[in-house]
């Protein structure tokens, strides 16, 4: 493989050789960080998915909980009012 700069290129002009070099040190960074950005925002889509089956689920748990109570307490109101039992 053969360098983009000879030893005889960078000796003759050794700031703009040192500039190519840079310029490509900082194009592979933006586009390493440009990669592993894509791969954060992949991994929160994923685990957002996730989270809001886990709401979806708990939301449904507490509506059957919230009717369960609601149910007992009917039943108690009327239990109290026939008094069957004493109130509490």
């Amino acid at each position: 493989m053969k360098m983009p700069v000879s030893y005889k290129d960078f000796a003759k002009d050794p700031v703009k050789a040192l500039l190519f070099i840079t310029l490509s040190a900082i194009g592979y960074l933006y586009i390493d960080n440009k990669m592993n950005y894509q791969d954060q925002v992949d991994n929160c889509y994923t685990k957002t998915e996730v989270l809001e089956e886990k709401v979806e689920t708990m939301n449904t748990q507490m509506r059957k909980s919230d009717s369960a109570l609601a149910v007992a307490v009917t039943k108690l109101e009327i239990l109290v009012k026939l008094n069957k039992i004493e109130d509490l």
